[in-house]
């Protein structure tokens, strides 16, 4: 008795030293892949502002609104940031090549602000707007090779780490198996151990994908209103969602307002997504009419997405603050809507489908008053379904949207949290929900 008693002992603390050695050792690993993705994201935001910087350059060559002059130096004061930040995590983490091309990426950009942007700024005709786009272009394709080379090192360092986690979580389980073989309850708290660290491990995950999507989703201040979003995940295993919307100011008093949907799930989906937002704000800045952001989107959509099983349902609208009105086109998108002080109006569809066919879509105006709420949803809204497989429709979504709270964030809160207790925790399709109020231009007494 004695003999196994210490035999236990013995085996209980190899087990406890192991546990303790593999804890640090994963944590380590955690902190690394943290850093690899917090890398990540940095890189999508460097991206992301220079697009902002050739929007705002094409903005005000097209229009010589000064309004995009100050856009443009915010994103090059932001890329000049982030791209600091960026990297110092990579010096960190002892990522030479990477280091590299963001050096390269960096000197490109630099160069496009000296020879292009810089001139154009300072004699807007200097070139025509087709020689501008042709010369930005040609950075444009160099520095997207450097980001697309950097992402993929910067993915396979990230799936390095995770396998490398995994890795050391099996190898203590099967290490410590043959010692625990005999002690029924040890392999039950190893297991448990090991169970909670691939917790972790998805957790971590998780959060960077939110992060990402409230990234994507960042909208400017606009004047006269307030804005609240909010986003349910149908919480499929490693799925990435394809709904989002947009807010983008086009001046000081009008603002493109877009809420999408991208038909299927996963890599696809959501590489869309990036195209249709930078794709239509790229159009928005040449034309403002609704209908024909659509229609010029529809084929560039047809040309771009070589895939016939892809399609995508968006509203589009033109937000005057000044005036209080929407000018809209809605491809296939019937869950927008207006909610009034006693009332809630469903906004009409004016065309089929993206990618489908080609279609003429229609504009409609609607005139918003003080306190009037806009409500875009995508799809996850109308189609939640109970335990008893009956949707929400669209009743039911009228009449969520007027019994919740008329303060954008809270209705925009409000509503996920109701979608979820109707189909009580089982979302089978995600949720993006974009709230917009209107106040008065003088009110003193609207929330900021």
């Amino acid at each position: 008795m004695l003999i196994l008693t210490a035999f236990l002992t013995i085996t209980l603390a190899l087990a406890v030293q192991g546990a303790y050695v593999t804890h640090q050792r994963i944590a380590a690993t955690f902190r690394h892949q943290a850093n690899i993705e917090r890398a990540q994201l940095a890189l999508e935001s460097l991206q992301r502002l220079q697009i902002d910087e050739e929007d705002s350059l094409r903005g005000y060559r097209t229009t010589g609104d000064s309004f995009y002059v100050g856009q443009y130096q915010h994103a090059v004061d932001q890329f000049t940031v982030t791209e600091s930040a960026l990297r110092e995590r990579l010096m960190a983490e002892g990522l030479k090549r990477d280091e590299a091309l963001l050096e390269q990426y960096n000197r490109l950009q630099s160069q496009w602000r000296t020879e292009i942007a810089q001139p154009q700024l300072t004699d807007p005709g200097s070139q025509n707007l087709a020689q501008l786009d042709k010369r930005t272009k040609v950075f444009s394709d160099y520095e997207n090779s450097a980001v697309v080379e950097l992402r993929g090192m910067l993915a396979d360092t990230d799936e390095a780490g995770a396998r490398s986690t995994q890795d050391q979580i099996d190898r203590m389980l099967y290490s410590r198996a043959i010692w625990l073989l005999v002690f029924g309850l040890l392999a039950i708290l190893f297991n448990a151990y090991r169970s909670q660290l691939n917790w972790q491990l998805e957790e971590e995950r998780t959060t960077t994908r939110i992060l990402q999507r409230a990234f994507r989703s960042e909208h400017a201040p606009l004047p006269n209103t307030v804005i609240g979003t909010a986003y349910l995940s149908a919480s499929s295993h490693m799925a990435v969602g394809g709904d989002f919307y947009d807010v983008f100011r086009l001046s000081d008093t009008r603002a493109l307002v877009l809420i999408a949907d991208v038909s299927g799930k996963g890599i696809d989906a959501a590489v869309l997504t990036a195209f249709i937002k930078f794709t239509i704000r790229a159009i928005a800045l040449r034309t403002q009419d609704p209908s024909e952001i659509l229609s010029q989107f529809n084929e560039a959509f047809k040309h771009e997405v070589d895939n016939p099983s892809l399609f995508v349902s968006m509203f589009v609208g033109v937000l005057n603050t000044d005036v209080g009105n929407m000018v809209y086109a809605s491809a296939g998108h019937d869950t927008a809507f207006v909610r009034r002080p006693l009332h809630v109006d469903q906004l009409e569809v004016t065309g089929p489908v993206l990618g489908v066919m080609d279609a003429p879509f229609g504009n409609r105006t609607v005139e918003l008053h003080e306190g009037d709420v806009i409500v875009l949803a995508t799809d996850g809204l109308t189609e939640s379904r109970d335990s008893h497989g009956d949707l929400l429709t669209d009743s039911g979504a009228l009449r969520l949207i007027l019994e919740s709270s008329p303060e954008p964030q809270r209705l925009a809160d409000e509503l996920v949290a109701r979608v979820r207790k109707f189909a009580r925790n089982k979302a089978l399709d995600d949720l993006a929900v974009l709230v917009i109020r209107m106040y008065p231009p003088k009110a003193t007494d609207a929330p900021r």
